[in-house]
């Protein structure tokens, strides 16, 4: 292995060179130092998700999104009956888990979030499969209500731990309200995802800073997405940044946090990029999405998904091409009491 990366833990200072270091060497060093701690724990099994986006109206007016409040875009709102049926298609596909992601939509919160959390109560009685909530800050109460559901999962993403950047990413919103509500659930017995983006404006110093607060909030799932110019948000004409980025976070990730679940997601750059991501030691492939279903995907609202390329059946083949394959829903299952009993 390269002299450059050490055997955990890696401080620091360390994770800084890393991401500083532009050398072709040190990144495929670290990418197989990656897969060897992936191998470690999971074998060469990868989990799948399923992605239901079923509402595109929020509340928000992030500067990086697509769907923040004040661009004008034609928006959907998928019906209960509509979004168990998806999520029914999905568990018979073969996927691991139901991810129900929403903007902040204000219709919910107005009802106290009634129907999304009929819809959960539903999917989870249907399929059988556990559920990762996505619904943006929400109360307390609405996390108990959640966490008596038996919901595995609330996903809720700062995208940066340094303030004055969040502050500019994510206008008028509150970086304690929203790390503090994910770390109730957590105490309430809900495993967490904490996510970065990558390329807005950071510098390696904040990646590293990130990548550890992850560690100390025991989040359970850490993502990171390379950001993607949104059409009529105020980033619209920022740079995309370099996929070797993103890579080498995942395998950051990896390496610090052995089980630590990581995505490898779809949403950035379709199915082609789903290779490079598993490779720099991703365990999870996420933002799968039935085609023809009338769902958007959120940094590529479009991109392969009615042609068919964010298909469970897509994600098989070309993780049996190298030399992996899907989890079945009982390893899941199982991995997730992993989790558990790490957390507590």
């Amino acid at each position: 292995m390269n002299k450059d990366i050490k055997e955990r833990p890696i401080t620091r200072e360390e994770i800084i060179h890393l991401l500083k270091d532009d050398r072709e060497s040190v990144a495929e060093s670290l990418f197989l130092k990656a897969q060897q701690e992936r191998e470690k724990v999971f074998g060469n099994k990868i989990f799948i998700y399923g992605f239901v986006y079923f509402s595109t109206w929020c509340r928000n007016n992030c500067n990086f999104c697509f769907y923040r409040k004040s661009n004008q875009i034609e928006r959907y709102r998928k019906s209960p009956a509509e979004v168990v049926e998806i999520a029914k298609q999905l568990a018979a596909s073969g996927v691991n888990l139901i991810d129900l992601t929403m903007g902040e939509d204000q219709k919910y919160h107005n009802e106290d979030f009634k129907t999304v959390l009929d819809i959960t109560k539903t999917i989870r009685k249907e399929t059988n499969l556990p559920v990762m909530i996505s619904p943006g800050v929400i109360s307390q109460s609405l996390v108990d209500e959640f966490a008596s559901l038996g919901t595995e999962w609330y996903a809720l993403y700062q995208e940066t731990h340094n303030l004055r950047l969040f502050q500019q990413l994510r206008i008028e919103q509150d970086y304690d309200e929203r790390m503090n509500i994910k770390l109730y659930a957590k105490r309430k017995g809900m495993l967490i995802e904490e996510g970065l983006l990558a390329g807005v404006g950071e510098t390696v110093e904040d990646i590293a800073d990130s990548l550890l607060e992850m560690g100390r909030i025991g989040a359970s799932q850490m993502r990171v997405m390379s950001f993607v110019p949104q059409k009529g948000s105020p980033m619209e004409l920022a740079e995309t940044p370099d996929r070797t980025l993103e890579m080498k976070i995942i395998a950051l990730m990896r390496i610090l946090y052995p089980y630590a679940l990581i995505p490898a997601s779809l949403d950035v750059d379709g199915i082609k990029g789903l290779r490079g991501r598993i490779n720099a030691g991703a365990s999870v492939v996420t933002s799968i999405i039935p085609p023809r279903s009338g769902l958007m995907g959120v940094a590529q609202n479009t991109m392969d998904v009615d042609e068919g390329g964010r298909t469970a059946e897509e994600v098989k083949h070309i993780l049996n091409e190298m030399n992996l394959s899907v989890a079945p829903a009982e390893e899941y299952i199982e991995y997730l009491n992993v989790l558990r009993e790490r957390q507590e």
